[in-house]
C-alpha cells in the first residue's frame, strides 16, 4: 500500500508553480488578418515547458502548434550560458517555448527550443528544425514570411524557412563584440530586448552592434565551488563607460552601412522602430537622460534627421510602444505636462489630462490602444484613443488589463481582486468570441485585500489580516511588504499578486503593502519627485502609510511591533527602514539589497541620483553603509551568491560596515541563486526562515530605549 502524498505548503506550491502564473496563456499576440489568436501556455498549473498554441476567432477552438516535448523527444532541453544570461534579464524562469514571432500573413511561427531554430505551419502541418549555426539567441521571421534572422555567437544571421542558405550577415570584429542583441542596460533598464529589427519587406534589418571593451570586467564566483573559475562579467557600473553601441543596415543583397548620429551627444539607443509607415525610427538619449531626440534614419546614405525632440529637466521617461508610425506616416509619442502622459500625434497631445498613458500597445489609422491609469492608480484600463481624442475602454474601468490586437480581433486580459486566475476574453468586431483557457493551479484560497488611501499623499496601501481575524479582536504585530522603488508598483486589482501576502498575514501579522512616490500610475511629478532623495522620499512614503494603515484600522494594528521585509528596491528600504527609523520599524528583512548606488549600473542609477563624479554627496546621502553604526534593531540580509545583477558584493560590504561598528546583524548567503531565487526547495525554506525571524524579532514588545540611552 502507498504511502499517502503529503500536502505541498504554500511556499513550495507558489515556487513550483511560478507565483500560480504556470498555466496561464502569456506571449498573446493576434495575426494580422485577425483569424488567429497564438500564445504560449504550459500544460498545466505545474509544468514549466511552455507549449504553443492557436485559437481560431472562427470557431473558438484552442489546438496545439508546437510542444518541446514531442520536439525534443528524450534529449531534452539544453541552453547556452548566453540564453541563460537572457533570460536572467528578462526575468524569465520557464523552459521550453518562452517566445515566438509570426509572419505578417500569419502562416508561418518561430521559435528558439533548445538552442536550434524551428519553424512551425499555422495551418497545423507541422514544426521543423532549420539546420542553423551554434546556440540560438532570438530568432524573427520576417514580415514576408521567408527567412529568419537569429543572433549566435556574436553573430547575426539568415536562413530561409526551408532550412537553406544559412550564412552570417555580420560577425565580431573585436573580442568584446556582439551582433544583433540587446546590451546589458537596454535590456534590463530600458525595456529594450531586442538587438535587431526586420524591413517591411524582408529584405535588410537593422542590426545593433556592441562592443563592451569599454565596460569594467566584474568577476561573479560561486564560493561554494572552489574547483570552478569565476565568470568574467562586463558591468556597467555607476560612473563607468558603458558599451559603444552603434546600428548599421544589413541587406540580405550583402549592402551594409553603419547608421550614424551624435553618439557622442546621445550615446543611448533607446528604441528602434521599422514599419511601412515610413522611414526607421531611432530615439537616442543623452546620457544624463534629460535630453532624447526622434530621428529618422536614411537607409542610402547610412544619416539620421531629427523628426521631435524632448527635453526634461529632472529625465524623459521610456514609454513601451513608442515613438511609432500610423500606417500613414504619421507620428505617435507621448508627452509630458506635470500632471499627466499624455498620448500625442506630431507632437500634438489627444488624450485627455488625467489619464495616465502607461504603455502604448498597438496603432491603428484612427488611434492607439494603451494602457493607462485614472484617478485610482489600483485599476489600469485599457481603451482606444482617438486621434480626435475619442476615448473608448476595451473593458471594464475597475482591475487590471492589457490587450494586443490584429485586425479587428482583441484579446483583452484581466484581472481583480474577486479571483486569482487572468481572464483572456477575445473579441472580434466587437463581438465576444470565446477566452483562452488557463489551467494554473489553484492555491484554494483568495486574498482579503482592503485598499486605502493612507497619509497625506494618499498612498495607495493594502492592507491584509489573517483569514478568519476578527476586527478588533487583537492588535497584531504589523508587517510591511514593499517594493518601493520607481516604476515597481504592488498595490493594483490583482488578487495574485497578493497570494504570498495573504499567507504571510496567516502567520499572525497585519501586513501592509503601499505604493510610494516613484511608483507608476500617477503622473511625472509623483515619479520624478525621487530624483536624487531614494532614501528619504521612499521611506517617509512608507512611514506615512503605515501611520494610515494604523488609523484606518486603530485595534486591529500594533505599531509598537512594526516588521519590514522586501527584495531588490525593497531589500534597500527594509534595511534603510531599521538603519533609519527604528523608533518605527522593529526588524527587518533585506533580500538582495543594493546597499551603495556606486555598485549598481550606469542607466538606472544616474537617472535617478546623477553622474556619482558630479554628485559624491547624493550618492552618500542614500547609501546604506553610511548609516550602518546607527543599527539598533534585528536585521537579517539575504542574498544570491551568483547575482550578477545586484551582486553579493552590496550585502558583504553592508556586513563589513556593521561588523566594523560593532552591530549585531545575520547573513543569509544562498549558494548557487541569481536576482530570482525560482528554486523550489530554495524558495520554501527562504520563506519560512523570513518568517521565522520576524515572529521571533517581534514575539514581544520591543525595547524602546536607544543605544546611548534615550527614549524616542
Amino acid at each position: 500500500m502507498s504511502e499517502p502524498e503529503q500536502p505541498v505548503s504554500f511556499p513550495r506550491l507558489q515556487a513550483r508553480t511560478q507565483r500560480f502564473t504556470l498555466g496561464e496563456p502569456r506571449n498573446i499576440s493576434v495575426t494580422s488578418d485577425g483569424s488567429t489568436v497564438l500564445f504560449i501556455r504550459t500544460a498545466h498549473g505545474t509544468s514549466r515547458t511552455g507549449l504553443l498554441w492557436a485559437f481560431d476567432v472562427a470557431t473558438g477552438q484552442e489546438r496545439v502548434l508546437a510542444d518541446p516535448e514531442a520536439l525534443l523527444g528524450d534529449t531534452g532541453e539544453d541552453l547556452s550560458p548566453e540564453e541563460r544570461a537572457r533570460r536572467e534579464r528578462a526575468r524569465e524562469s520557464g523552459a521550453g517555448i518562452v517566445g515566438y514571432t509570426v509572419d505578417e500573413a500569419g502562416r508561418i511561427a518561430v521559435f528558439a527550443l533548445s538552442g536550434a531554430v524551428w519553424t512551425c505551419a499555422l495551418d497545423g502541418s507541422g514544426a521543423r528544425v532549420l539546420p542553423t549555426s551554434g546556440p540560438v539567441i532570438d530568432p524573427r521571421i520576417d514580415p514576408t514570411g521567408r527567412s529568419v534572422a537569429y543572433a549566435a555567437n556574436g553573430q547575426l544571421r539568415v536562413i530561409s524557412v526551408d532550412g537553406s542558405d544559412d550564412r552570417a550577415l555580420a560577425e565580431p570584429d573585436g573580442e568584446n563584440v556582439v551582433w544583433g542583441r540587446a546590451e546589458f542596460v537596454a535590456a534590463e533598464e530600458m525595456d529594450r530586448s531586442r538587438g535587431f529589427w526586420w524591413a517591411p519587406d524582408g529584405s535588410a534589418v537593422l542590426a545593433e552592434r556592441y562592443d563592451e571593451s569599454p565596460v569594467p570586467t566584474w568577476y561573479i564566483a560561486d564560493p561554494a565551488h572552489p574547483e570552478q573559475p569565476p565568470t568574467a562579467h562586463r558591468y556597467p557600473v555607476a560612473g563607468s563607460t558603458d558599451a559603444d553601441v552603434q546600428l548599421w543596415y544589413l541587406g540580405l543583397d550583402g549592402g551594409r552601412r553603419r547608421i550614424e548620429w551624435d553618439e557622442r551627444e546621445f550615446p543611448y539607443l533607446t528604441r528602434v522602430h521599422w514599419s511601412a509607415g515610413g522611414a526607421p525610427l531611432l530615439q537616442v538619449m543623452t546620457r544624463d537622460q534629460r535630453h532624447a531626440v526622434v530621428l529618422t534614419a536614411d537607409l542610402d546614405e547610412g544619416s539620421t534627421g531629427p523628426v521631435t525632440k524632448v527635453d526634461d529637466p529632472v529625465w524623459v521617461e521610456l514609454v513601451p510602444g513608442v515613438p511609432a508610425w500610423t500606417a500613414d506616416g504619421r507620428l505617435v509619442t507621448t508627452v509630458d505636462d506635470p500632471s499627466t502622459r499624455r498620448l500625442a500625434l506630431d507632437g500634438v497631445p489627444v488624450s485627455p489630462p488625467g489619464l495616465q498613458v502607461r504603455d502604448v500597445l498597438s496603432v491603428d489609422d484612427t488611434g492607439a490602444i494603451v494602457s493607462a491609469t485614472g484617478d485610482d492608480p489600483v485599476d489600469t484600463r485599457v481603451c482606444h484613443i482617438g486621434f480626435d481624442g475619442r476615448v473608448t475602454d476595451l473593458g471594464s474601468a475597475t482591475g487590471t488589463h492589457s490587450a494586443r490586437s490584429g485586425g479587428s480581433t482583441t484579446v483583452v486580459s484581466s484581472t481583480d481582486l474577486t479571483g486569482v486566475r487572468a481572464r483572456h476574453l477575445v473579441l472580434a468586431e466587437g463581438q465576444e468570441r470565446g477566452t483562452l483557457r488557463s489551467v494554473a493551479a489553484d492555491p484554494g484560497f483568495l486574498p482579503g485585500v482592503t485598499m486605502v488611501r493612507a497619509g497625506g499623499r494618499d498612498l495607495a496601501t493594502a492592507v491584509l489580516f489573517p483569514r478568519g481575524h476578527v476586527p478588533g479582536s487583537q492588535r497584531l504585530p504589523v508587517l510591511m511588504a514593499p517594493y518601493g522603488g520607481p516604476h515597481g508598483q504592488l498595490v493594483r486589482s490583482n488578487a495574485r499578486m497578493f497570494l504570498q501576502t495573504q499567507w504571510l498575514a496567516d502567520q499572525g501579522f497585519a501586513v501592509v503593502v503601499a505604493d510610494g512616490r516613484g511608483t507608476p500610475g500617477r503622473g511625472p511629478d509623483w515619479e520624478k519627485s525621487i530624483r536624487d532623495e531614494f532614501a528619504t522620499v521612499t521611506l517617509d512614503d512608507q512611514v506615512d502609510a503605515l501611520g494610515g494603515a494604523a488609523a484606518a484600522f486603530p485595534d486591529d494594528l500594533d505599531t509598537e511591533r512594526v516588521g519590514i521585509l522586501g527584495w531588490s528596491y525593497g531589500g534597500y528600504l527594509s534595511a534603510l527602514a531599521v538603519l533609519r527609523r527604528p523608533d518605527i520599524f522593529h526588524a527587518a528583512v533585506a533580500g538582495a539589497p543594493v546597499t551603495d548606488w556606486r555598485l549598481y549600473d550606469t542607466f538606472y542609477t544616474e537617472r535617478y541620483l546623477g553622474h556619482p563624479t558630479a554628485q559624491p554627496e547624493v550618492y552618500e546621502r542614500n547609501s546604506l553603509l553610511a548609516f550602518a553604526a546607527g543599527l539598533e534593531r534585528p536585521l537579517l540580509i539575504v542574498h544570491g551568491l551568483v547575482d550578477d545583477n545586484v551582486v553579493v558584493a552590496h550585502s558583504l560590504r553592508l556586513s563589513a560596515a556593521l561588523l566594523a561598528a560593532g552591530r549585531p546583524h545575520s547573513v543569509l548567503p544562498l549558494t548557487g541563486v541569481t536576482h530570482m531565487a525560482s528554486q523550489e526547495d530554495v524558495a520554501e525554506n527562504l520563506l519560512l526562515l523570513q518568517v521565522d525571524f520576524l515572529r521571533q524579532a517581534l514575539a514581544a514588545r520591543p525595547d524602546r530605549t536607544r543605544a546611548d540611552g534615550t527614549r524616542p
